[in-house]
């Protein structure tokens, strides 16, 4: 007698922050070049057909960003473009004027921005200023125009995120763009969880360079790019062929252009009516956790916010035993940046928001993408009042073995 398999358990996957499964019409754009030959930069037949795709993909995501294709320079993904723009920006500005050396940042950016900073600081002499962040996670104009004005000549540049990838709060960028402007000081901006989530204009932003990652859009891993105006100066960190406007060098990844173009059109193109659906769910899931499980709490603006996050923590729990007790049910949530994965510390972000530690220890990020339904978030309800039950009688038990 043949032994019964068990039914395939159905995974409830909410972690699209960390990044989302391909577009259906991302794979099949991509697909369809993997088996075609021809570098970029070669001038044979198969070269400039290969050539035309990366152009063609360059110009679809230029338009879909409103912004010119000169301006689009592919990178190997968001963490390449931040570096690119943070030390490319210091180096070239610190060229111009030697004292321009104070870098502007908030303590809530992705570590992208955040550990190219600090090397700066360890390496190149920078001198990094905290923009104070308030506790819904936001950096507000007036302490961006405080900072500025001190001495406005020893300004390297300023860098905020868009949209936080922890907590989801939106940031008042055109604003600060103009503050900056008015200095003549470059600004960049991660837009890595905003694209896709909320109208991204980039001609409008003010903003003189801005990083954006196929991966976090239903496209493939290992491409992005950073969108930087065509005046703004920039060293590069990466030297070869200067492929990139001699910005960025390297062979480009055809067959990944052409699925990032796609998979940005179509976000862009569906993001109206995606906001509106993901917003509904994502309501759903945080009036349900708020009313289950006693002492919940939302973090973040509860109005500014991307439409796809919920950040809830939970009193008396660990965030990391809540993240396996949901796992062993087949629901698949985050603790934080998926860059942290597995590394016992409260959020930076959460801290900076001015949130105790044990608070920033026991959060969940929750994260909706377009493969997620009601039925998701259904099951998160019928299991989180019991998880967190759990979590709290296994946190009690630890600390009884540790008095």
């Amino acid at each position: 007698m043949g032994v019964m398999s068990s039914p395939a358990r159905r995974t409830v996957y909410l972690d699209h922050a960390a990044t989302t499964p391909m577009l259906p019409v991302a794979i099949e754009a991509m697909t369809s070049h993997l088996g075609r030959t021809g570098n970029a930069s070669s001038l044979h037949g198969s070269g400039r057909a290969a050539r035309r795709t990366v152009e063609e993909s360059r110009e679809t995501i230029a338009d879909a960003l409103s912004a010119q294709p000169s301006e689009i320079v592919f990178t190997s993904g968001g963490t390449e473009a931040d570096n690119l723009a943070l030390k490319g920006l210091w180096w070239a500005r610190l060229a111009e004027k030697p004292k321009r050396r104070r870098i502007l940042l908030s303590g809530i950016e992705h570590h992208a921005v955040l550990d190219p900073a600090i090397w700066l600081a360890q390496h190149e002499g920078a001198e990094i200023e905290w923009l104070p962040v308030d506790e819904l996670g936001r950096v507000r104009p007036d302490s961006v125009a405080e900072a500025i004005e001190h001495d406005p000549e020893s300004v390297s540049f300023v860098t905020l995120m868009m949209a936080n990838n922890e907590v989801g709060t939106l940031q008042p960028i055109r604003e600060i763009a103009e503050l900056a402007k008015a200095h003549d000081i470059p600004m960049h901006t991660d837009a890595v969880q905003a694209i896709g989530q909320v109208p991204v204009d980039f001609a409008s932003s003010g903003v003189d360079a801005m990083t954006v990652s196929a991966h976090k859009l239903g496209g493939p891993f290992g491409i992005g790019a950073l969108v930087v105006r065509k005046e703004t100066q920039l060293v590069p960190i990466v030297h070869g062929g200067g492929q990139e406007r001699d910005v960025r060098s390297g062979t480009l990844d055809t067959p990944a252009t052409a699925g990032f173009a796609v998979a940005l059109e179509h976000s862009i193109k569906h993001q109206q009516e995606e906001a509106q659906r993901l917003t509904e769910l994502r309501d759903a899931l945080i009036r349900g956790v708020l009313n289950t499980v006693p002492g919940a709490k939302l973090s973040g603006d509860p109005v500014g916010r991307l439409p796809n996050n919920a950040h809830l923590s939970f009193s008396g729990c660990e965030g990391d035993s809540l993240l396996l007790l949901l796992d062993a049910r087949g629901i698949e949530v985050s603790t934080g940046s998926a860059c942290n994965a597995g590394v016992a510390e409260p959020s930076h972000v959460l801290l900076a928001m001015g949130y105790d530690d044990q608070r920033a220890r026991g959060s969940l990020r929750f994260t909706l993408g377009h493969t997620s339904t009601r039925a998701d978030i259904d099951a998160v309800l019928d299991n989180i009042g019991p998880v967190v039950e759990r979590a709290k009688s296994a946190g009690l038990q630890n600390v009884g073995r540790n008095n």
